[in-house]
């Protein structure tokens, strides 16, 4: 027989459920190879660099490139062709997640190094670009050994330059990703009682997520009681609901296909200190005045700036290190990038979060995170929680 908490949390999700239907239709599929399209703009990229191809070594990037969603493989490009280097057991998944992609398999024998020798031994002199970001010295060393007559040149971010600017089909995605979050969000912060632990929190909240469609959690949700909320990145541990007035939820939820949200909200639960009420007042002001100024072309600094202006005039500005946010897709954490030494420019297409926060030792934190698209006519926030201090009391 069902439990109350059981029933509870299965009416919650039955009405997201409802909700999500009666949304409507979810966008038509574009007959569009998207990752051909990408691969195209790579190999512009690496015409530029003076390169004859890329070798791609970056799950994210082979995944963004290719629609293959396994690991352990590796992706060639170059103006003649592309082909995925990979191993036997992902056979039938490529087939079937990326169907006409040549590749190449190695197996138990073969290690993956071997694999790349093999595939460029007939290629002849030519300057092969690599990730040099995510290849170690000795991976990078015993590429050499192995392939005398190229020249391995670094490179920096050549595909995380177009993974910054997402198209709709990675728009879609990440309002999926949105919805997942704040539906399971829904179903914990119904389920708040005094003696529930962060940790509990943490298990219920990528439980319910996974509920809505979620394939895991973006990363290790920050569920923080009273004082230590005032750890930006605290680990969900024992402290109870009841130890303070007020608890920060940092969570995301990643959809079957990667892609990331981020969200942050604070949940009174009992009494809140007259300080964190006021600072959270003047975080929240703070993140408004940040995304009224998104829009193409805006000064991803000058936008970091006017936040934490509104933090600094208040008196906080020492208790708020951090930058204000960051680009958000197949990572929690891509390009661009908001901080008071960020050169980085807005576009049209960029997905960020926006988070400012004032942390007070001993005596905890707010932080208030939303998910903003750039559109051409400015911004969209793809978050839709409440986040007044007034609305956004948890009901007791």
């Amino acid at each position: 027989m069902a439990t109350e908490r059981q029933k509870q949390e299965r009416s919650v999700i039955d009405q997201g459920a409802t909700e999500k239907v009666m949304a409507g239709k979810p966008p038509e599929k574009s007959a569009t190879d998207r990752p051909a399209l990408r691969r195209s703009k790579l190999l512009s990229l690496i015409k530029k660099a003076g390169l004859r191809g890329l070798l791609v070594t970056n799950p994210k990037n082979v995944t963004y490139l290719t629609g293959f969603s396994g690991d352990d493989s590796y992706l060639v490009v170059t103006p003649e062709k592309t082909v995925l280097l990979t191993d036997s057991r992902f056979t039938t998944q490529i087939e079937q997640e990326c169907p006409g992609l040549p590749y190449e398999t190695r197996t138990a024998r073969k290690p993956m190094a071997e694999l790349v020798g093999a595939f460029f031994k007939s290629s002849g002199s030519l300057s092969l670009g690599f990730e040099s970001q995510h290849v170690s010295f000795a991976l990078h060393q015993d590429w050499a050994n192995r392939l005398k007559s190229i020249t391995l040149v670094p490179t920096t971010d050549l595909v995380e330059q177009l993974r910054c600017i997402k198209d709709p089909s990675e728009i879609a995605e990440t309002r999926e990703a949105v919805q997942m979050a704040q539906r399971g969000f829904e179903v914990v912060k119904s389920l708040f009682v005094p003696e529930m632990t962060e940790a509990a929190i943490a298990a219920d909240l990528e439980h319910a997520m996974r509920r809505f469609g979620a394939a895991k959690v973006a990363f290790d949700p920050i569920i923080a009681v009273g004082p230590r909320a005032a750890l930006p990145h605290a680990r969900a541990g024992n402290s109870q609901l009841s130890e303070a007035g007020f608890v920060l939820l940092d969570w995301g939820a990643s959809t079957p296909k990667g892609y990331k949200s981020d969200i942050t909200r604070v949940v009174a639960t009992g009494k809140v200190p007259a300080q964190i009420e006021k600072a959270y007042r003047v975080v929240l002001a703070a993140q408004l005045a940040a995304i009224a100024l998104i829009r193409p072309g805006a000064s991803c600094q000058e936008i970091d700036t006017a936040a934490r202006k509104v933090i600094e005039d208040a008196g906080y500005g020492k208790y708020f290190g951090h930058g204000l946010g960051h680009g958000i897709g197949l990572d929690v954490h891509e390009n661009p990038r908001f901080s008071p030494i960020s050169t980085d420019e807005l576009k049209v297409g960029q997905i960020v979060t926006v988070e400012p926060g004032i942390y007070f030792p001993e005596l905890g934190g707010i932080r208030i995170e939303d998910d903003v698209l750039v559109t051409k006519d400015g911004h969209e926030v793809l978050t839709s929680l409440p986040k007044s201090f007034e609305e956004f009391q948890a009901r007791r």
